[in-house]
């Protein structure tokens, strides 16, 4: 069983640091064959956007076991793993953020938003975007003035996964039922370059109309679809009726 392996480990270590013994528990987690399957996955080659990423191997349900005995480490302890080489290092860094921010004080939140934002260059794929944007900054900035502020600058930013956080940030208020954030942000990113953008934003309107209005979603639609890269349209109305859906791709609206 994996949860004896794992206590195994965590004997073998624990006169180390909490920090040496998560890398080296994360460490013996990982395989050859997952990480070179990660590798292409993620997009790692030269040219691709995940180029020069590192895997070691490690699937998220291992990572968020490996966890579990460390969420108490110290947030430099826990920037330190986030500026790590390794992918899942920097994912297992964010999932341990994302549940100290769920029950720390409104200091402390402060603190890991800010640290969340001066450490993006480290979170720098998709996922661990996807996994962390609406939690940390989503959350943060929900009831602050500033709000449409930094996602704005976030979304203007020529950093694909900096422009990524802005919009996935919006997950939270959407889940919520407020779509008016979302609406921006996908305003300024829909002449964006980027395929993985271009899905984010497909993606989260597609949300607005499953958990909020069909009809705010439309109406956007409506406004913007012919000119809207193609992958971002498909995202978009993926839940319409077929007939609905061949009208939007046709032109026919």
């Amino acid at each position: 069983m994996f949860s004896e392996f794992q206590a195994n480990l965590y004997n073998k270590y624990k006169l180390m640091t909490q920090l040496e013994q998560l890398k080296n528990i994360l460490f013996e987690l990982g395989s050859k064959g997952k990480a070179e399957n990660s590798a292409r996955f993620f997009k790692t080659g030269i040219g691709e956007y995940g180029e020069g990423d590192v895997f070691i191997g490690i699937t998220m349900p291992e990572q968020r076991k490996a966890i579990k005995q460390f969420v108490e480490l110290s947030l430099i302890e826990v920037e330190k793993l986030l500026q790590s080489v390794e992918h899942e290092f920097r994912m297992c860094a964010l999932l341990i953020l994302i549940a100290q921010y769920k029950k720390a004080t409104f200091s402390d939140k402060e603190k890991i938003y800010n640290l969340y934002l001066r450490n993006t260059k480290w979170i720098n794929n998709w996922d661990l975007v996807d996994v962390s944007a609406e939690y940390i900054v989503g959350d943060w900035l929900e009831k602050r003035n500033e709000k449409l502020i930094v996602l704005t600058n976030l979304a203007q930013s020529k950093s694909l996964w900096e422009r990524r956080i802005a919009m996935l940030s919006t997950f939270n208020y959407i889940k919520k039922g407020s779509t008016s954030e979302a609406i921006e942000i996908a305003k300024i990113l829909l002449d964006d370059n980027e395929d993985l953008m271009h899905k984010a934003v497909g993606w989260m309107l597609r949300e607005i109309g499953k958990r909020c209005s069909i009809t705010i979603e439309e109406d956007f639609l409506e406004l913007h679809y012919k000119k809207m890269p193609r992958t971002m349209l498909r995202y978009a109305i993926e839940h319409f009726p077929e007939a609905k859906r061949q009208e939007y791709l046709k032109g026919l609206i």
